[in-house]
Formats: structure tokens, sequence, C-alpha cells
């Protein structure tokens, strides 16, 4: 073991850093009102932090850094997911993970999850589909929730996807009685990077069953759209890998598999979007994207994008030259589409360039053979930074003029591309009542429903709205289950309806009626990440954002001011920054978060203390921090339920034995057999703080097992129980009355205790094989923060669900 000694000493540098969140709106902020005074705390400032803290011990010998932590700053969510995950950058065997817990799923513990929410707001949807007879029917293809069956133009939804496929779709269409569901999502970013496609998938049965035609290798399937009696699809290819299956693809019923009907001019070139002439089928146009991603860099563009032409049903194929940057290099992701009633005007986008910027937008009236530049302010602001994540082009099927260019904004033109407008975009779910609001940010889909007059649905990052006045106005559903959640905590007061969650894009919620759909913003997030109650106090919570910006929220309390948090410009903050309270403080006063430091409050977050040196392997070797995920950060805190010791994890391995009273004693637990990679989650047993378990996202490693180590001797000696556990990584672990309960990237599973092997089983019988990121084990349930199907419960067998008082709090109050 190396220890963190006590010689050197710095002082905490007293700095102000402005935190602002992407989206902001003055309907939150008065929504936050009704039911808690903000107390903005910010973790990268530092109004009054005064402590003598002390650097490594002299002659200590950091480890040696793992090569791709001295890689530039990671760009996150994206790097987050996928730099714990993958195997030196490479691909990962999701769909071998999602194999083996389908095995388990037949030996499950019996059980029943059930769908919290919130509701009111959605996870990203990539795609919307209408039904073949009923234009008030919508389908959904979410990003890691899979399909779901809308009615009452998306109002009312159910789940239409078998709960043993990867949950990753990336596109959809519908020809006639027959729906294609392309899985593995194109956005590169997010957790799409990490959780990939199968294949493509036919329903005929309005999504009641689904069957593989085939495509497993593709990775990420962009686009399907309806051709002649079948399909075209848009292999976008393994993000990661070079080859496999991609490009472009057709299928149609009597075919054993699609087949390529053009392919990329390179390895790492695959179909991303098509547009098929509403008058003559064998005139069809795709866009091809060049892009893939290594251990240090990703690379979304390259000389193989491009739009292709053909007007003889595939004999022959043109590349389109007039669509481009001016350097072929610099062409990124691309978008097509025809205007439905006038197949002469055709439009065309170059999403991004190499740094993500938008890179042009062309018309043509003559059918493709001329093409003219249209770009403009608006549409170089909608696709900001990263015009990758979008790239879909939408025409009214009564208007070629009025085009609608999906972006961070809902961005619109009525005059053919002369100039644009954008719709208002920002707001994070539905308003109370359900008021017609602005859309959420970051738009996917859309679907002009010739059937109904006015009937327009929208996909973006919050979900499916709908509008029947044509896009003038737009009303959200109050009943979507697959939000995407980073983290969950219960109240331990109460009989567990006292719940907070972060979301990816939705910001932070907090319920104390969770059964009554009733969800509120609690402060204002961006990204919503780590979320916890005070213990004993349901009415205090904490609330982050990326990298660790922070809110304290007291509900029905006066204005207690700003309290200081800390920070300085020396610390680097992850993407997601752990927040923790101290089990051992009868006061419940005590909490500590993590930089490349430890940092402890005793005054609930009134005034903080660098607590520890920097815990990373090499901090000469690490910038600070730049905005974005970085590496040498802490990433699981675990204070012991006896008060002696503090358990820190880093995302480089590194495990931490820290005096709960004297944070410069600090010692490097070195034990055999422990794995060099991102440590996810710590937990200690309720009554020995040398007792403690251990969570690793082992494809960092090179490693593709599931990591789950013990320890009863304080870190001496570790016992592996990964046992039966499917090769994903393992994101969280919990004591949970007799059971070790962990949530991994294909679902939950549980260990009883008393085990003489780690036989681990799935936890209840009806839980997508969804990412798990965090779980929570009060009151006798196991709550789950799911990416993708929201905040699931389940009664833990032999628990009690009876306990104190119910709560005196409610939202509002």
């Amino acid at each position: 073991m190396q220890e963190l000694g006590t010689s050197g000493s710095n002082q905490a540098a007293m700095t102000s850093i402005t935190h602002s969140s992407r989206i902001t709106s003055s309907w939150i902020q008065q929504a936050s009102r009704r039911f808690s005074v903000r107390i903005f705390v910010v973790l990268q400032v530092a109004i009054v932090v005064a402590a003598t803290l002390a650097g490594f011990a002299s002659g200590s010998s950091p480890a040696m850094v793992d090569p791709r932590l001295a890689l530039p700053p990671l760009q996150a969510p994206g790097e987050w997911f996928d730099s714990q995950r993958s195997i030196d950058g490479q691909a990962i065997d999701y769909a071998g993970a999602l194999d083996q817990a389908a095995e388990l799923r037949t030996d499950a513990i019996d059980g029943e999850w059930t769908n919290l929410g919130p509701s009111n707001i959605g996870g990203r949807v990539n795609d919307v589909v209408t039904d073949a007879d009923d234009p008030t029917i919508v389908y959904a293809a979410t990003a890691s929730g899979g399909v779901w069956r809308g009615t009452e133009r998306g109002l009312v939804w159910e789940r239409a996807w078998p709960d043993d496929l990867t949950q990753a779709i990336g596109s959809m269409a519908r020809n006639g009685n027959m729906l294609l569901a392309g899985s593995g999502e194109a956005n590169p970013g997010g957790g799409s990077i990490v959780y990939g496609g199968t294949g493509a998938y036919l329903s005929t049965d309005d999504g009641t069953s689904w069957v593989s035609i085939g495509l497993a290798d593709s990775g990420a399937i962009g686009r399907v759209v309806e051709h002649a009696d079948g399909f075209l699809i848009a292999a976008t290819g393994n993000l990661f890998v070079p080859g496999g299956e991609r490009g472009l693809y057709r299928w149609a019923p009597g075919m054993d598999e699609p087949e390529l009907w053009l392919a990329g001019p390179n390895d790492t070139t695959g179909a991303v979007d098509i547009a098929v002439d509403p008058t003559d089928p064998d005139h069809v146009l795709v866009a091809m994207w060049d892009h893939h991603r290594t251990p240090d860099a990703r690379y979304y563009s390259g000389e193989g994008s491009g739009v292709y032409r053909t007007r003889d049903g595939g004999e022959t194929w043109t590349l389109v030259a007039d669509i481009t940057t001016g350097d072929p290099a610099e062409n990124g992701r691309m978008a097509v589409a025809f205007a439905p009633s006038d197949a002469d005007r055709i439009y065309a986008e170059v999403a991004n360039t190499a740094n993500g910027r938008h890179g042009g937008f062309f018309v043509s009236d003559d059918g493709g053979e001329t093409w003219a530049l249209r770009t403009n302010s608006t549409l170089t602001a909608t696709n900001s930074s990263y015009g990758w994540w979008f790239g879909r082009i939408y025409v009214d099927p009564a208007d070629a003029d009025r085009v609608f260019v999906m972006g961070l904004n809902l961005t619109y033109s009525e005059n053919g591309g002369t100039s644009f407008s954008n719709v208002n975009t920002g707001l994070l779910g539905l308003a109370p009542g359900g008021d017609r609001i602005d859309p959420h940010s970051d738009q996917h889909s859309m679907v002009f429903e010739t059937r109904e007059k006015g009937l327009v649905y929208l996909g973006n990052d919050g979900g499916v709205y709908h509008s029947t006045d044509n896009g003038e106005s737009w009303l959200s559903s109050p009943d979507q289950g697959w939000t995407q959640h980073y983290s969950v905590d219960v109240s331990d007061v109460g009989v567990g309806n006292a719940i907070v969650t972060g979301l990816q894009d939705n910001g932070c919620q907090i319920t104390y009626s969770p059964l009554e759909g009733d969800w509120l913003p609690n402060g204002v997030c961006g990204d919503g990440l780590e979320s916890v109650f005070q213990p004993g106090n349901p009415a205090v919570s904490w609330s982050c954002s990326q990298y660790g910006g922070c809110q304290r929220n007291v509900a029905g309390a006066g204005d207690l001011g700003i309290l200081s948090f800390p920070g300085t410009n020396q610390d680097r903050w992850g993407w997601l920054a752990d927040i923790e309270y101290s089990p051992a403080d009868v006061t419940n006063n005590t909490l500590y978060t993590g930089s490349q430091f430890l940092w402890k409050s005793t005054n609930n977050g009134v005034s903080w203390t660098r607590f520890t040196g920097d815990l990373s392997s090499d901090p000469a070797q690490l910038d600070p921090n730049t905005g974005y995920q970085l590496r040498g950060v802490v990433t699981a805190i675990a204070p012991g339920h006896e008060g002696r010791l503090v358990w820190v994890g880093t995302d480089e391995g590194r495990l931490w034995t820290i005096d709960a009273s004297n944070g410069q004693d600090a010692t490097l637990v070195e034990a055999d057999g422990l794995p060099d990679a991102w440590i996810t989650s710590v937990t200690t047993d309720p009554t020995d703080d040398d007792t403690a378990w251990v969570t690793y996202s082992g494809f960092r490693g090179g490693s593709d097992a599931a990591h789950v180590f013990v320890t009863t001797d304080g870190g001496v000696t570790f016992t592996d129980i990964s046992g039966s556990l499917p090769n994903a990584p393992v994101n969280d672990i919990i004591v949970a009355g007799d059971f070790l309960v962990v949530g991994t990237d294909v679902g939950v599973f549980a260990l009883d205790r008393s085990a003489t092997d780690p036989d681990w089983q799935t936890l209840g019988t009806n839980l997508p094989l969804v990412p798990v990121i965090q779980v929570d084990g009060d009151h006798g349930y196991v709550t789950a923060a799911t990416f993708g199907h929201g905040i699931q419960r389940i009664e833990l067998p032999g628990g009690s669900i009876t306990g104190p008082a119910p709560l005196a709090l409610s939202l509002g109050q």
C-alpha cells in the first residue's frame, strides 16, 4: 500500500468561475420556486475556503500512468461513457453481454419492476413513425428505451419492443403493415457510442413481436425509409471498428437478408440518410458519412463523406460534387430530402465539418442536376459545435418552400432556404395542466401526417411532441416512460416516495409522490447528474449538473443565500462528480465530494475544506479543468458507517482508504488481483468500515469480464465475486437487506449475502436489458436509475416495505 503523507502544503485558492446551464427557462424557475428555495452552490466556485493542504509524501512513487490518461481532456457525455468501457478505445462486445444477460433471465428472482417516471418528460427520440391505419397512433424509436407505441396523438404510451434485445434504436420506418426498426444510434455522443445496435428488426403486428432480418454487424443504422414494396436501410457502421456491414442496403419481403446496394469508398464510411423521389423509386439520393473514433481522437468528417445519386434504380451511382464544404476532408454528416409536393425540389445539408460546425445548406430546383448553396447564420447557430448530433431535413408535404432542419433549435424556412428562423426551444418538460409549450432542444425527427390536416409529430432529446396546427405550436406527452437517468436517491425518511434524480439533457427532478406522476425540476441543471437527499431530512437535497456544478435545495424554507462550495482553477471535475453524506454523522451535516482532491464539509455545505492531496497518479501530466471531462478524477466516494474510513475510487483505478478524521492519512490500496480500470462505485458494510465492495467498468482495462470485489480487512486482500454476472460494466453496488445488488449495462442483478458461491441472479422478471447507472436500497425496495426506461422500483425479496411515518411534505409546499 502506498501512503499519502503529510509533508508539503498549499492553500486553496479563492476564485469565481461562472457555471451556466445550456437549458434554462423562466418556466423551470417558476416551477422550482413553488416547492424549493434553491441555494446555488457551484462546485467550481469557492467563496471562502481556507485550509492547510498537504501534497504527496516526500519520496512517494506514483504508479505508472495509463497511456490514455496522458491524452487531452475528454469531451462528455460521450467520452464519459466510452472512456470507462472501451478496450483501448475500440468496440466492446455489447451484443455478447446482452445474450448472457438474456440467459440469466431464465432464473430470475421473482418480482416485477414498476416504472415511476418521470413520465411528463421523455428521453431522446431518434425517429417517429405513424400507424398504417390511424394517424393518431405514433411509434417512437428511443435512444436506449426500445420502441414505444403512442395513442391519442402520442399522449398515452406503451412499450412495443422485446425486453431481451438491445434497447438502442436509431431509426424506424413503415411500409403498409410492416414496421422496420434499425438498432444502434447514429448520433455519436452520450450512451449511443457504447450501446450499439444488433441489426434491423421487422414487425408485422404493430410492434407486438419482432424478427431480425440481418445486419447484425452494422453497429448503427442511421435511417430507414419506405421504398417500393420494402425498405432502404442506411447502415452507418461501427464507430470504433472499420469495416463490417456499412453502406446503403435494400430489403423486401422474400429476401433472406438485406442486399448491399451501395458501399462507401473506404472502410470507415457508412450511409446515414436517404431520400427517395416521391414520383420515381429509381431516383434515390444517399448521404455517406466517413467518421470513426480512436482512443485519443474522434474524426467526424472525411473524404469518404458525400451525397450519391442514382436515376436507374442503383445500376449506376454518381457523387453529387456540388454538395460539399469545398474541402473533402471537412465534409461530415450530411442530410437529404425531397419535397413531397415537387420532386424537382431537393434539399441537402452538410451538418458538420471537422470542428463540428455547420458546413452548408444546398437547394436543387431541377431534380438534383444543379445545386445552389444557401447558408446563413441561423443554421450555423442551430448546429452549434456538434452538427453531427442532428443531420435530418423534413419538408412540408403541402409546401415545397417550407423546410425544417433538425438542430439544437427547431429551425425552419418558409422561402425555400433563403432565410431561416427558429421555433423557441428549451423547456425541460410538459407544463402543468398540459399547456402548449415550446419543444425541448436537440431535434432529431419529424412526421407530417397528411391524413389529418395540420398534424405533425416531432422527436427530440425531450421525447415526442405533436402539433395540430402544422407546427405553429406544440404539445408534449404527459406519459413518456423512456427517460435516461444518471442517478437516483431515495430519502431514508418516509415510505420510499421521496426521490431525486438526474437525467440526460433533462435536468434534475424531484418527487414526493412518484406513483401520481408528480415530478418537478429540482434546481436548474442542464444534464442532471448526481442527486442526493440529506439523511433524515427529505426537505434538503443536492442536485448536480455536469462537472460538479451543484445546488442545495431546501423545501419550504426562507432564502438562505449563496453558500460556498469547493473548487479552484486548479481543480479537475469529472462529468459525474460524486457527492456523499457521511452515515456516521448523527447530525447529518458531514458530506464529501471529489475533484482530483477529496473535499469535506461538516456544516452541510456552508464551507468546505480540501481534505486530501491529489489522488491522481501523476498530477504533473494532467491539466486543470477546461470545461470537459478530465482524467485523473474521483469517481466514487463511500464514507464508512463507523466513521473511521472514507473509501475513494478514481477513473484511473486508484483505490484509497482515508482516515475520516485526518485526510492526509490516506493509503493507496495495492492489493493483488485488482484491475487497472475505472472504479464506478464503492459501498461499505453497515457495521464494519473494513468491509467494502468495489465495482469496476472493466472494459477499459483490456478485460471484458465483470468486476466486483470485496475486502473484509480494510483493503489488504480482495476476493473477486463477479461470478455469474454478464461480461458488462458494473456501474453501482449497494447492500440491500440480505442482498448485494448491482446495476450494470445490461440490467440489475442480486446476490444473497449468505451464498457461498457468487451465483448472481437477475432481479425481477420484467426489466428490459437496459443500462442501469445507479441503484438505491431503502425501505425494502430496490430503486434503479435506468438509462432509457425511467426510474424503476421493485420490492426486495424478504424486505419490509413498512417504514417511518409518511412524509408531511409535498410538491407545492
